[in-house]
């Protein structure tokens, strides 16, 4: 039997879904794996060393989370042309003492969006969050046709530098930074920071800001259900949490480390099962 050594890397990952649902598609492909948390706010480690000791302990993969998706980039050796694009990483393969750095948050959002809310109009978009995941989904946006994506953080800076790489990606009309403010004209509102975490509770958006007929995505999956999700199907707009899009992200993860091709559909029925709810809530 083929055996995996793969871990999580971040803080506040305590909660995460991902052992679980990496473990049950291994079982049900017969290979044995082993889905390890490497919780930041333990080991007090900076992300070098620890990506350091997973590479000499033997591991074959790592996931990793919040906040080191970008400071991870100067420990490795290689990244992939997507993940180069974005700046970020979320999965860093292990071979041959090589290790690879891939990002598989923009096609896990996609398809979550795709599947979730296919219909939503995306003329104007905002975006919160310039960070690692922010910058995923910005990809993901204008690669599925938003026309205007409107970028805020509240590091401008951040913004600033994320806007500037999808001008050069996309073109020199398609991305600008804006405020909270632009979420009164904008089609969708997509939220891409920890806020509304468990260990991060609240909403970053003041709720007189959402209106009907527009749709909110949030990232956030612990929990599904956060203040800003909740707000905004109080006011009459569609909603769509981040189950899909971790769901989707772990399996296009599962085929890096393994090689082989996870069921995303099943993975989707074991998620919904360990929480309870529809993997896609509207």
């Amino acid at each position: 039997m083929t055996s995996y050594l793969i871990g999580l890397v971040g803080t506040g990952i305590g909660p995460s879904l991902s052992p679980a649902l990496h473990e049950r598609e291994a079982d049900e492909l017969g290979l044995r794996y082993l889905y390890r948390r490497l919780d930041l706010d333990v080991l007090r480690l900076p992300i070098g060393e620890v990506l350091a000791a997973a590479r000499t302990a033997g591991f074959d993969g790592l996931n990793v989370t919040h906040p080191v998706k970008q400071q991870v980039l100067p420990y490795l050796d290689e990244v992939a042309p997507d993940a180069a694009a974005l700046g970020a990483v979320n999965t860093v393969v292990f071979r041959e003492g090589v290790a690879t750095g891939h990002n598989t948050d923009a096609t896990g959002f996609a398809r979550n969006l795709i599947q979730g809310l296919p219909d939503a109009e995306m003329d104007t978009v905002v975006l919160l969050g310039a960070g690692g995941a922010g910058a995923a989904v910005a990809h993901a946006l204008l690669s599925l046709g938003a026309g205007r994506l409107i970028v805020h953080d509240v590091d401008s800076a951040r913004a600033g530098t994320l806007v500037s790489a999808l001008l050069r990606r996309f073109g020199d009309d398609r991305a600008l930074p804006g405020s909270l403010d632009d979420i009164r004209v904008a089609d969708g509102l997509v939220h891409a920071t920890p806020t509304g975490m468990a260990a991060y509770p609240g909403s970053p958006v003041p709720a007189e800001s959402l209106r009907p007929g527009m749709w909110v995505a949030d990232i956030v999956y612990r929990p599904l259900e956060t203040t800003l999700l909740k707000q905004a199907r109080e006011r009459g707009c569609r909603t769509l949490h981040g189950g899909g899009m971790v769901v989707f992200q772990a399996a296009d993860s599962f085929r890096l480390f393994t090689g082989a091709e996870p069921d995303a559909d099943r993975m989707l029925r074991h998620f919904e099962a360990l929480e309870g709810k529809p993997s896609h809530v509207r």
